[in-house]
């Protein structure tokens, strides 16, 4: 598949999601990218914003199977990974997929499980596969997951430890709605026997896997690869961070960057590529020291402050 054609594949793609899902276009690209990147990503918003629709949608547009797991305080690992089971016809135990066994996984609500349970993604998410009873077992191709959790409810639940944000390439938020986009949901609404929006599927898991293999071949310049690291780099030297971008964050910043170009069409990085996906990338694999976190301090204010301090450099467009 060639630059124009993955372009344009990825805006029909878009196209079909924002028929379904109310939302502004540059998160849905993010979205998108965060497919393309083969990583997975955390949505943070208020509930009622359409999480929920927008992973079900995207499932749908991408023509992959799609499973929803709601997390909560009592939900065991084994209910994520699924389990051996005795099957008294053969005498033998038989696995059982759990729910995880999907193309596209909805983590809702992540943060309301304890870490025990939090931790049985973690092997899913980095190395698409789950081990069960010393036997390990690879999901299903292409493996995506979207953990969706409520930043304003913190009762009862447990903050994702440092090492679970780290796995997720991006932390996003939808936002409300504008007063059109309101007003087309009320509208949608105002005939109750009328379906709910479907999104019909626009490619197979075969053109995604396709899709996904066009922004390793995409040309990032050297001094845009230097830029890459710098920004990283200078998350770790200021005053307000206690534990900066891991150098897995910075390589999540350079996959992001090319799978943003591929979605404008193009073989090669800008630097504003690196620029539009670098606070989703970011943001939420800072740590602040406890002073900063006493000021208000944020993540967000820190990447503002490292992109103005790093040099864009000038780059021409290749050949």
């Amino acid at each position: 598949m060639d630059y124009d054609e993955a372009g344009r594949t990825c805006r029909r793609i878009l196209d079909a999601v924002s028929e379904a899902v109310i939302a502004d276009d540059r998160f849905l690209e993010q979205v998108l990218t965060g497919v393309l990147a083969q990583g997975h990503v955390l949505l943070e918003d208020v509930p009622g914003t359409g999480k929920t629709l927008t992973a079900r949608s995207f499932a749908s547009a991408l023509g992959l199977s799609f499973s929803r797991i709601q997390f909560t305080p009592d939900l065991l690992p084994s209910d994520i990974t699924g389990s051996n089971v005795y099957n008294e016809g053969t005498g033998d135990f038989e696995f059982v997929p759990g729910p995880v066994f999907a193309n596209v996984v909805l983590a809702d609500e992540i943060n309301r499980a304890p870490p025990k349970t939090q931790a049985a993604l973690l092997e899913a998410m980095g190395e698409a596969q789950v081990t069960v009873d010393g036997e390990t077992t690879g999901l299903p191709d292409p493996f995506f997951v979207i953990a969706t959790q409520n930043p304003i409810e913190q009762e009862g639940t447990f903050g994702l430890p440092e090492a679970q944000r780290d796995r997720f390439v991006f932390k996003l938020a939808m936002g409300y709605p504008g007063f059109d986009d309101e007003r087309t949901l009320i509208d949608r609404r105002a005939d109750r026997t009328s379906q709910s929006p479907s999104v019909e599927p626009v490619v197979d898991p075969e053109t995604v896997a396709e899709l996904q293999a066009v922004p390793e071949t995409v040309s990032v310049d050297g001094k845009l690869r230097d830029y890459v690291v710098e920004l990283g780099r200078a998350t770790r030297e200021d005053d307000r961070v206690d534990v900066g971008v891991s150098p897995r964050g910075v390589q999540r910043l350079f996959e992001a960057a090319r799978a943003a170009a591929v979605i404008e069409g193009r073989r090669y990085v800008v630097p504003e590529d690196v620029r539009r996906v670098v606070h989703a990338t970011f943001a939420h694999r800072l740590v602040l020291t406890t002073e900063a976190t006493v000021r208000d301090a944020d993540p967000v204010q820190v990447v503002d402050d490292v992109l103005e301090q790093v040099a864009v450099p000038a780059v021409d467009e290749p050949r």
